[in-house]
């Protein structure tokens, strides 16, 4: 018997053959539901947020907000997070590549995820234009269907892209070093060079210039992974290539008078006698006019052959913020440019309420921080703690104040530099060498966000160390270079 057909047996009069009990039960439904029709209201609807990126900004936003109060749709064209940082480690093999990414549906079902490109957002109707990033199914040739997503509050979260300044082949011919696709394909490109140039029919010369590898860019990545590639070579490829080895050579080029402009001129100073002593040149106020395949044109010193090319020269504007033209915009960097509570201003000078720019993309006005990972980081916390008190209707007043934690930056067999002097009062302004090293290390290591990878980023640490203790070495014939050493294996 259907509910609606108990239902009108209940209203009626007793049916003949049902016992009295039966038809005391059947009116109790039937006034239970009706009474529930009368009584009951519409849930309240809740809020559309869309978060754009998948980065430090768009990322740490989605870990943080309250998912049960806000309906949170996430568009990304990675399905998920890098932890920058580490890239470089990832890239010789020194961490596993796992361990640099985190997953964006982690919290699905509760929140919406598209991979996906933002193509073009309206800020009058409130809506975004997205394109699949994924192959179209059973016909990956044809073009990917367009699809618009709604939103009543948007983070801004889009990054930026490595910047070339223009320079022709760039592009074409050179690595990056800002997502773990790249750490990748430099790892391959690394170990090939080193089979290429084992070949028996090339000459001392095509493997000296197949082994020349050379860095553009002397920020904090591109050091840290000169860094990291000195002690792949001269660990593991000393020991399973030690012809090869001794040919190789690491050059970092600067278009700046000095490397790691952002640090103190003492840390500069010891880093450029660390590298110099370990080997690695640093040509600084050089030019770089173009890029081949294989070489490239240095205004100061003519060609330049190279086996691999690692550009990290900057940021650039994502095309998607380059698109908007109903906001301010920073004129050095075309970010967007936000107030100090982090929303968008207009051209008109008014502010939008519902949108909010933090990361790469986005910078305060009168108050520009450097695009940093610290940065974008504590921008989306602050943007958490704004949106849940919003959802609660517990407006707040308190703009962002960013707190400068340092800067880090691995150097090579076991080093680091630590940079925190512009704040008098901290007992450990500056730092170098091993002190600043276990500082690099338990930094990284707490700011990984799931417990897996704080697992096993120090398991890999641990696994892939290229020096045992001394103590351990003087026990042992033969002792290896380290606990297991880096993975040279090349697929």
């Amino acid at each position: 018997m259907s509910f609606t057909s108990c239902h009108k047996i209940a209203l009626s009069g007793r049916p003949h053959g049902l016992p009295p009990s039966v038809v005391y039960r059947l009116r109790s439904i039937g006034n239970n539901s009706s009474s529930r029709n009368f009584a009951s209201s519409a849930a309240r609807q809740k809020e559309r947020v869309l978060i754009v990126g998948s980065g430090w900004g768009g990322y740490g936003v989605l870990k943080g907000i309250d998912k049960k109060r806000w309906d949170v749709t996430i568009v990304s064209p990675n399905n998920y997070f890098n932890f920058t940082p580490l890239l470089a480690s990832c890239a010789v093999g020194t961490l596993e590549f796992r361990c640099a990414v985190e997953p964006v549906r982690r919290y699905a079902p509760q929140v919406a995820a598209y991979q996906a490109w933002c193509d073009k957002i309206d800020f009058g109707l409130k809506t975004v234009e997205c394109m699949p990033a994924t192959p179209v199914p059973f016909d990956a040739s044809a073009p990917a269907t367009p699809f618009t997503l709604r939103w009543d509050k948007i983070v801004l979260a889009a990054g930026a892209y490595s910047q070339t300044f223009g320079v022709p082949g760039v592009k074409e011919n050179a690595h990056f070093l800002k997502d773990v696709r790249d750490a990748r394909k430099i790892r391959i490109r690394v170990l090939e060079c080193f089979e290429q140039a084992m070949q028996p029919t090339l000459s001392d010369i095509d493997r000296r210039n197949l082994l020349n590898f050379c860095i553009v860019g002397g920020g904090p990545t591109g050091v840290e992974f000169a860094a990291e590639l000195h002690d792949l070579i001269h660990a593991e490829m000393a020991n399973h290539y030690p012809t090869l080895a001794k040919l190789a050579k690491i050059t970092i080029f600067d278009v700046a008078p000095s490397i790691l402009g952002s640090f103190d001129k003492s840390l500069v100073e010891f880093t450029e006698k660390t590298f110099s002593r370990d080997g690695i040149s640093i040509l600084t106020s050089h030019h770089v006019e173009r890029v081949q395949p294989g070489k490239m044109f240095v205004k100061e010193r003519g060609e330049v052959p190279f086996g691999i090319l690692v550009w990290s020269t900057g940021l650039a504007p994502n095309p998607l913020i380059n698109s908007i033209t109903e906001f301010k915009k920073d004129e050095k960097t075309k970010s967007v440019l936000t107030d100090e509570h982090l929303n968008l201003i207009r051209n008109d000078a008014t502010v939008d309420p519902d949108v909010w720019g933090i990361g790469d993309c986005a910078q305060i006005e009168d108050a520009i921080l450097p695009a940093t990972a610290q940065v974008a980081n504590q921008k989306a916390q602050y943007l958490v703690n704004k949106l849940n008190k919003l959802v609660k209707d517990q407006p707040s007043s308190k703009p962002f104040q960013f707190e400068n934690q340092g800067s880090l930056a691995y150097i090579g067999d076991w080093k680091a530099i630590y940079d925190n002097s512009h704040k008098e009062s901290k007992i450990l302004n500056k730092e170098s060498g091993r002190v600043a090293w276990l500082l690099w290390r338990s930094a990284y290591f707490t700011m990984t966000l799931s417990w897996r990878n704080k697992i096993l980023v120090p398991m890999y640490w641990f696994l892939n160390c290229d020096k045992i203790s001394p103590l351990i070495r003087n026990r042992i014939s033969n002792p290896p270079t380290g606990i297991f050493g880096r993975d040279i294996t090349r697929f």
